[in-house]
């Protein structure tokens, strides 16, 4: 209960430009205040007593008759007459009333209210006694119990190596040193958010100093484990991936309620002294990869192509050598055959075998059929058939040539019918000469 609505159940008026300030309405505004036959300012002593009987009037309490008579006839020794009011009880329940607004004001200053995504805390003499979720809340007021609330939700971060921008650099936090003993520039940050509330504001005294610290402490094992060429290129992502495993072990470690959800590599390079010349070893590094990558490109397309002329000309030589052999072997089987019938019947195998042989001679020379018999001494060459086929011959050669360089097989070598004119020779032969062959053979 509000102290103005007390004051108002008793009818007092707060304003002190009110000249009827604690006065009952029903008394006639003229004397409020003042002594019987005055007519100065208000009395303090009864403004005090009529105060007191409204308080007596609120709370049932009612006014004791004065037994110090002086003479019997009621009045009292003062000479005012009537009973005196006990001024005791209203003092009592005044102080009573303002105990209880006092008590309730006490109360109300123990409750809270937690925003969402929020946790409170709650204090007994010091100690944590108990955690509460969001909206309202109540706890008993000061000195017994006391509050915090802890934003739990929210992502923070710390920045290592810079503050702010990345041009406001941290050199202390951000120079570091390599495996190969190379110096480098590293300005990351670092997001994380709580887990345990309590674990936060209990165990760390400077809590995001003592994450910086961490992760400061972390990257520099991580990175004292790598190469610098490593860190700057391939290997960034495993390096913040191994920084934030490694500060989770240790803030677990020292149970800070801290869980890092990520770390990020804002720059990573070697220190500015030493960047211009850092720069063009990279160039150099950059133009031998790409001579070495031409190199083996060139290798890739020149060797193929020899293994594959290698394989070819392994092939022919392979089936020249078959085909050598089958024919030398071919040839030596028809000798024993011919052999053979030559030693059954000698003179028809003779012939028969000149006659073939001139048959294969002559198929493939020009013929000019010449007249014997006619006593005419003009004779007819066909030249310009002649030299057709030569040019077809010629022509016939250089495409095999070509077809057994390229794989293909050779085109057949037999020209057409009419570019190989038939030229025979008749003579007449001499009897003769039958005869003579016949003694050659029966000889």
């Amino acid at each position: 209960m509000r102290v103005s609505s007390i004051m108002k159940r008793l009818g007092l008026k707060l304003s002190l430009n009110d000249p009827r300030w604690g006065k009952d309405d029903k008394q006639p505004q003229a004397n409020e205040g003042k002594k019987p036959g005055e007519g100065g300012p208000p009395d303090m002593e009864q403004l005090w007593r009529d105060f007191n009987n409204r308080l007596n009037n609120l709370f049932g309490q009612k006014k004791r008759p004065n037994n110090n008579n002086n003479g019997g006839d009621g009045s009292g020794g003062d000479g005012g007459g009537g009973n005196r009011p006990d001024f005791t009880g209203g003092m009592r329940a005044t102080a009573g009333a303002v105990g209880a607004v006092v008590a309730l004001i006490w109360l109300a200053s123990g409750s809270f209210i937690v925003q969402e995504g929020q946790t409170g805390i709650v204090y007994t003499f010091g100690k944590v006694s108990h955690t509460t979720g969001s909206g309202f809340n109540w706890r008993w007021p000061y000195p017994f119990q006391t509050n915090e609330t802890v934003k739990v939700s929210q992502m923070r971060m710390v920045e290592i190596g810079y503050r702010g921008n990345i041009k406001n650099k941290q050199a202390r936090e951000s120079l570091m040193l390599t495996d190969d003993e190379n110096i480098i520039d590293i300005q990351f940050a670092v997001q994380f958010k709580l887990k345990d509330p309590v674990a936060w504001l209990m165990n760390n005294r400077d809590e995001e100093d003592t994450v910086r610290q961490v992760a400061e402490t972390s990257i520099r094992e991580i990175v004292g484990k790598n190469k610098m060429d490593f860190v700057l290129y391939e290997g960034r992502d495993k390096v913040a991936f191994e920084t934030q495993q490694l500060m989770q072990q240790i803030l677990d470690r020292y149970a800070s309620g801290v869980l890092v959800s990520n770390v990020t590599l804002q720059a990573v390079q070697p220190p500015e002294q030493v960047q211009i010349a850092f720069d063009d070893a990279v160039k150099a590094g950059q133009d031998r990869e790409r001579q070495k990558n031409e190199g083996q490109a060139y290798a890739n397309d020149v060797i193929p192509k020899a293994r594959g002329a290698a394989s070819r000309l392994a092939q022919e030589a392979e089936a020249y050598r078959s085909m050598v052999v089958e024919n030398a072997t071919g040839n030596a089987s028809r000798f024993k055959q011919v052999l053979v019938e030559y030693q059954k019947a000698p003179g028809v195998t003779r012939d028969r075998l000149y006659l073939e042989t001139m048959q294969q001679i002559f198929s493939s020379t020009s013929k000019v059929m010449v007249d014997a018999k006619s006593g005419s001494n003009l004779l007819y060459l066909p030249l310009d058939k002649l030299i057709a086929q030569a040019a077809a011959t010629d022509a016939q050669a250089a495409a095999a040539r070509a077809a057994q360089a390229g794989g293909t097989p050779a085109a057949s070598t037999t020209l057409p019918s009419e570019l190989m004119p038939s030229v025979e020779v008749n003579r007449q032969r001499d009897p003769r000469s039958r005869d003579t062959s016949r003694d050659r053979e029966s000889r």
